[in-house]
């Protein structure tokens, strides 16, 4: 039976994820940057990606739309840095489908867009793309029409799932710096599953 991305318990996943290694995806996006400056972690979750980019030098806006996640966001950011971050950490709880995305160096989303419906994909795309200022970069996982979340049998609703040649139209004008993909079988926060995913770094 299919399930909802929209009723899924985001706070006892990114609990259970507590202690994980920052995704690969923000340290190539971070390297593919000139400098560090200003990062947008869109769906932060527990905050891992959002605490390596301050270890290193980055002000980070977390955006997520479970409030429940913030203190683990500001717990991971303090051990990172061995100190509150103060005026270099903002939270935002919002939903990624609504939200404002401020200018930004660095615009993140780890393997979090797909969790937004279909209806409300290209809206929330036009803002990313306009947030990522002159020669920034953007950084994103974007979910394959082979994973199983994306069929009726073993799937999650409301979710946002493309195939190669739709990935590559949403990064038209942008300099491609790594387009990758991976498909493979492992576990997932709701049990095992079939992982079709685009790893995709671009700069403005």
């Amino acid at each position: 039976m299919e399930r909802d991305a929209a009723t899924t318990d985001w706070t006892t996943y990114y609990t259970r994820g507590q202690g994980r290694p920052a995704r690969d995806l923000v340290i190539h996006g971070a390297a593919a940057a000139p400098a560090p400056g200003h990062a947008v972690d869109l769906g932060c979750g527990d905050g891992a990606e959002t605490a390596w980019l301050l270890a290193n030098g980055w002000r980070v806006t977390a955006v997520d739309r479970t409030p429940e996640a913030m203190p683990l966001v500001h717990a991971n950011a303090a051990t990172a840095l061995g100190e509150d971050p103060g005026a270099r950490l903002t939270t935002v709880v919002a939903d990624l489908a609504q939200a404002r995305v401020p200018e930004a160096d660095l615009v993140l989303a780890s393997a979090s867009l797909p969790f937004v419906p279909e209806h409300e994909f290209e809206s929330m795309w036009l803002r990313i793309r306009a947030a990522v200022a002159d020669g920034g970069v953007l950084a994103v996982n974007l979910f394959g029409v082979n994973d199983s979340w994306a069929h009726p049998e073993t799937g999650i609703a409301n979710m946002t799932f493309h195939d190669r040649a739709a990935v590559e139209a949403l990064f038209e004008g942008l300099e491609i710096v790594e387009l990758t993909e991976v498909e493979h079988d492992g576990p997932s926060g709701a049990g095992p599953k079939h992982w079709h995913r685009f790893d995709v770094i671009a700069r403005g």
